[in-house]
């Protein structure tokens, strides 16, 4: 919570239990632009290609800092970090030991427009560190995290105008398709002859909350044993875990039940050469898709045949009675459900239990990943070992994932017996020195990466520091970043609801790209084929005739690493002894953005048939393609960061922050959303030892309206104005720490993004017990 409040943060909420970390716009729920690191490890899950927040992290007793750079950081740090970074560095056991305690209770769900009472939050955690001779040292870490989610049920409908030509809007929508509502989507949906017209009708679906358990449990750990063999030098062994059941998104939303992430770290420090070598690995479990398992409960119930059948035979019979159409579309629905699984019955529960562990998205939602990423690093300092004026650094690494195919959402292309690999290796060199009489600083860098399915890529860096005074700084910087496919936008192998999601490296998609047509020409070209129908007369056969012009051939191919320049400027000061002030701005152009098209390829190869098979879509395969973008894509913007302090007790701190997105004349739609506010703002108020040990903040959030884009839902997301605060005072004989505060204190409900949670107001009570 606390870094939401920094400088060109951006903080999105997908559950209670973990909170993603953005700088520099382009961001989503699966961050793969932002690197997350603990003591320089990296702790993304292999197949997500990204950190799950803080769910593996160590909990505030560990953590010493944060550190968060801000832009591309691709040539010290390698892969996905082309947005910024975050480093948590934990504490030393020789210089930290004791144990501590600390407990957090809350209560959120406080007026919840869902009908939903209070709920209690619980967070508890410990940490043991002993310092056992000169040589051995060890830590542990627990934590255990219980609550109930933030729900999300926006019933705005995606589909508003599918039946405009025939009035039919709002409730009468026969294709309503609600934002949290899951199993009337594109996939679930027919055009229907009734009474002489076309209509467009969804299966029912279900509501997230009637699909999903939004109960948290985190539990995670930590075990850490280190040996100094002399002062300088520390070998260390730490294995971390975690467990989880939560509320997870990605393109879909998904229950994580039973999740489970292990780390195994081997790290060697001494100021010449520093070596680590980890293994990442997670078994999703009991986890499940909540789209796939809201239509598969429907389909269950009636295939999609027999449902619409049922539904066309029940429209005609009520129109004959009563010749209002609408109500005609209702009553159909009602007959067509006649015997429908509702929910929180016994028999609901069996359908999710059962569906749950079906690993086929076209019958059932289970996920069931199994994968590891192993990742060696070493870095020599010739500049201290050759005692040089020059501080000189070269370093190596090589990273490898390994999948478990299951045949669902991974296959092995080449081999299917054996796990599916993907591996990359690096090196670099960086050098700095400082001139003019230690008034400015240059450092270069340069780094190259190889992926084994694409050409060496290089990233070079270069910045200048300029001491104006001693607290007066100037600073520039120009660095170029690649960011190659992660292992789900490069492999992915999934039949999600009719469409088949298939990753962009050739060995998955071959042919595919060659032979398709673009869904939003096809869907242009359908909607206007039901409007002639409709309002001109035409047949259906007349209508696709006039408009098969509208039909596109895919023109995207096969993935291309991700590239960017980004340029930088800031200058930080010191006015008199009290007021202290940053001031930045970024300029970056984005090139072959990793993104996703829809296309579809007809069963046929004859092209009068074409345009009439791509009009139905039991006639034609879809697709939806992880390709390149062929837009040029510049983003800039500043920010300012203020802290004035009043006097030996009071302070105050206030930032903001201006991001901005150009596109070039050659826009195609397709680049990655942007998904950033345009303006990002805090203004606090400290005081520390106001009163004995007593201490408090409070904190005033702002963030402007911006546009979501995603593949789940697009649209505006409104403001966003809040109010965080707490007040803390240490209780030195008895050795406690007590704080009392609120996020969201006026508990007004809002959207961090559309597709996830209303978050309201969060209410606790810290205790932290330390000897």
């Amino acid at each position: 919570d606390a870094l939401s409040s920094m400088k060109g943060v951006q903080m999105l909420t997908p559950s209670l239990g973990f909170k993603v970390i953005n700088t520099r716009g382009f961001s989503n729920t699966t961050n793969v632009r932002f690197a997350q690191l603990v003591d320089g490890i990296d702790n993304q899950t292999p197949h997500i290609g990204a950190p799950i927040a803080n769910v593996l992290c160590p909990s505030d007793l560990d953590i010493e800092k944060v550190e968060i750079i801000q832009g591309v950081a691709s040539a010290l740090y390698g892969m996905n970090a082309t947005n910024g970074l975050a480093n948590f560095s934990t504490k030393n056991p020789f210089y930290s030991e004791g144990i501590t305690f600390r407990q957090q209770f809350g209560v959120n769900h406080v007026n919840n427009t869902n009908n939903i009472s209070p709920k209690i939050y619980n967070e508890s955690n410990l940490r043991w560190a002993k310092v056992l001779n000169p040589k051995w040292a060890f830590k542990i870490n627990l934590g255990l995290t219980e609550g109930y989610d933030w729900i999300a049920d926006n019933r705005t409908d995606l589909n508003p105008l599918a039946n405009q030509t025939t009035g039919l809007l709002g409730s009468d929508n026969p294709a309503f398709d609600a934002v949290n509502g899951y199993g009337n989507e594109s996939s679930n949906r027919k055009t229907l002859v009734l009474g002489g017209k076309n209509y467009v009708v969804a299966r029912t679906g279900y509501r997230e909350l009637d699909v999903v358990d939004y109960s948290l449990q985190n539990w995670k750990g930590d075990a850490a044993l280190f040996y100094r063999p002399n002062e300088k030098t520390t070998i260390s062994y730490t294995y971390r875990t975690a467990f989880l059941n939560s509320v997870y998104q990605r393109s879909n939303r998904f229950r994580l039940d039973d999740y489970f992430l292990q780390q195994n770290i081997l790290q060697f420090k001494n100021p010449f050469l520093q070596i680590k070598a980890y293994v990442n690995a997670e078994n999703t479990g009991n986890s499940y898709n909540l789209r796939s398992m809201a239509e598969n409960i429907d389909r269950n119930f009636k295939t999609d045949d027999i449902w619409f059948a049922d539904y066309t035979k029940s429209f005609n019979n009520a129109l004959k009675l009563n010749p209002n159409v609408a109500q005609a579309h209702q009553t159909a629905r009602q007959m067509a459900d006649n015997g429908r699984p509702q929910p929180n019955t016994p028999l609901f529960q069996r359908k999710i239990d059962t569906l749950s562990q079906i690993n086929n998205w076209d019958i059932g939602a289970a996920l069931k990943v199994r994968a590891q990423l192993v990742h060696t690093e070493g870095v020599l300092d010739v500049g201290k070992m050759l005692d040089s004026k020059v501080n000189l650094q070269v370093g190596a690494d090589f990273r490898q994932y390994m999948i478990v195919p299951d045949g669902n959402y991974f296959i092995n292309p080449k081999d299917s017996i054996h796990n599916l690999t993907y591996s990359k290796y690096g090196f670099f060199i960086h050098a700095s020195q400082d001139f003019l009489n230690h008034k400015l600083r240059i450092s270069v860098a340069l780094r190259a990466d190889k992926n084994e399915y694409f050409d060496l890529k290089w990233n070079p860096r270069l910045t200048a520091v300029y001491a104006l005074t001693e607290n007066d700084f100037l600073r520039f910087s120009y660095q170029k970043g690649y960011r190659f496919p992660s292992i789900f936008e490069g492999f992915s192998n999934i039949n999600s609801g009719g469409v088949k999601r298939i990753g962009g490296l050739k060995v998955m998609s071959n042919g595919i790209f060659e032979n398709s047509w673009l869904k939003s020409s096809i869907d242009a070209f359908q909607a206007t084929v039901l409007k002639d129908v409709n309002t001109v007369g035409l047949t259906q056969a007349a209508a696709i005739e006039k408009n098969k012009t509208l039909l596109q051939r895919n023109t995207y191919t096969y993935l291309q690493p991700e590239q960017m320049h980004a340029f930088e400027g800031g200058y930080r000061g010191v006015i008199g002894s009290k007021l202290f002030f940053d001031i930045d701005g970024y300029y970056n152009s984005y090139a072959d953005f990793i993104a996703q098209v829809e296309a579809s390829v007809p069963n046929t190869t004859d092209e009068i048939q074409i345009p009439t098979f791509l009009y139905t879509k039991a006639k034609q395969n879809r697709y939806r393609l992880w390709t390149n973008s062929k837009t040029t894509v510049y983003n800039y913007g500043v920010g300012l960061d203020i802290r004035y302090v009043l006097s030996d007790q009071y302070s105050i701190a206030a930032n903001a922050s201006y991001a901005a997105l150009k596109k070039t004349d050659q826009n195609d739609g397709l680049e990655d959303g942007f998904n950033t506010p345009k303006w990002m703002g805090n203004l606090s108020f400290n005081g520390t030892k106001v009163y004995e040990d007593l201490n408090f903040n409070v904190t005033l959030k702002y963030q402007s309206a911006y546009y979501w884009q995603s593949f789940l839902v697009n649209g505006d997301v409104p403001s966003v104005f809040k109010v965080d605060c707490h007040l803390s005072y240490l209780l030195k004989q008895a050795k406690c720490y007590i704080k009392i505060g609120a996020t969201n204190v006026l508990n007004q409900y809002y959207y961090g993004y559309l597709g996830g949670s209303q978050i309201g107001g969060y209410y606790y009570t810290t205790l932290t017990y330390g000897f």
